[in-house]
């Protein structure tokens, strides 16, 4: 009962804030990067349809930091609760085309300014990543990806591709990475309680000293480091959800 009330109120949601979002897009700026971050502020509310306690932290790092390629781990689709309240502003995310044809969601993807590729064409694929570099730019833009390229549903951090790293070194835009705790497994629309998720915001990698061609070194140096971040965070989750259980059991 708990998992279909959850998806009807999710349903609701998403179509209400799609309805909002065109109506409101369309009479101001329709696709201003700008709307990303506001609607993604509402979007950052389903953690408490979702029984989750969500704790965002990081975003100081980036405080002087006006563009940037964002890169986060991709894990199943309930990035689309924890990570939204991590989007900074006039950040935009580049996803498949093939989103545009998701009932409302996709709509509202589109209308927010957000990028949609064709990745099953590898040459626009390239020539996307060059205009999005010059895009950062002229509109004033940063860009949330997904370097691992498709969600890993519980087999760690995957290896990543090189698109997100040769779109900053074009672009001359430091990388940021942003780690998000384990939650295969852990997440469900059953559950009451689906506990603590953490999402940590690195700071900065300057990539001035690489070179288009040294963009696989680049992916793997940030691989790196988000995978022990992640493992790192994975522990605090447990510790932190240990001691709200055993105080609790002393409450009680």
């Amino acid at each position: 009962m708990l998992s279909f009330i959850r998806l009807v109120l999710g349903a609701l949601f998403i179509i209400v804030t799609t309805l909002c979002a065109l109506v409101y897009c369309s009479i101001f700026s329709p696709r201003d990067p700008k709307h990303v971050h506001v609607f993604c502020r509402w979007f950052n509310q389903l953690q408490k349809i979702m029984g989750v306690e969500l704790i965002h932290r990081g975003k100081e790092n980036v405080a002087d930091t006006p563009k940037a390629v964002y890169i986060s781990n991709h894990q199943n689709i309930f990035d689309f609760v924890t990570s939204p309240g991590m989007l900074m502003p006039r950040t935009v995310t580049i996803g498949k085309k093939s989103l545009l044809w998701v009932p409302f969601f996709g709509q509202l993807y589109w209308i927010t300014g957000n990028i949609l590729i064709d990745r099953e064409n590898k040459s626009k694929a390239r020539n996307t990543i060059q205009q999005v570099a010059e895009a950062i730019h002229k509109r004033d833009l940063s860009v949330w990806m997904y370097p691992e390229g498709t969600r890993s549903k519980g087999r760690g951090l995957l290896p990543f591709k090189t698109g997100a790293f040769r779109m900053a070194i074009e672009a001359g835009v430091p990388i940021v990475p942003v780690c998000v705790s384990s939650v295969h497994h852990k997440l469900s629309l059953a559950n009451r309680n689906n506990g603590i998720v953490i999402a940590e915001m690195l700071e900065p990698i300057d990539i001035s000293k690489y070179q288009v061609q040294d963009a696989r070194e680049l992916a793997d140096h940030c691989h790196q480091l988000m995978k022990a971040k992640i493992a790192e965070l994975d522990e605090e989750v447990i510790q932190r959800e240990q001691a709200r259980s055993q105080s609790e059991v002393s409450a009680n």
